[in-house]
């Protein structure tokens, strides 16, 4: 029903900051990024309700901020002091309705590096 689509990843050393960005076509409920490095397992790194209640892995707790913009359909991932380890494919994912119920719908994809 909807289509994300994710912004804002690059390339990044330790320390610096990005910010991602994740524009859905249409209106989103509950919304979170996920990230998956090479051989490793996808992981919910941050998510966010349509009032903003919000929670963080522990890994970027302190460090990620996850807001969002219901007046855009948009969900941004505020990332400070990056580390080696954030390195991933960092995907957005929201529910939107569908038929009498709703589906979760998952963005392409933006890279993030954090290198030196």
């Amino acid at each position: 029903q909807v289509e994300l689509v994710e912004s804002g990843g690059g390339l990044v050393q330790p320390g610096e900051s990005l910010r991602l960005s994740c524009a859905a076509s249409g209106n989103i409920f509950t919304a979170g990024w996920y990230r998956q490095a090479p051989g490793k397992q996808r992981e919910l790194v941050a998510s966010i309700t349509r009032i903003g209640t919000t929670n963080y892995a522990d890994s970027v707790e302190g460090r990620f901020t996850i807001s969002r913009d219901n007046t855009k359909n948009t969900v941004y991932l505020q990332m400070n002091s990056l580390k080696p380890e954030d390195t991933a494919v960092y995907y957005c994912k929201a529910e939107a309705w569908y038929i009498r119920g709703t589906n979760d719908y998952w963005g392409q994809g933006t890279q993030v590096t954090v290198s030196s």
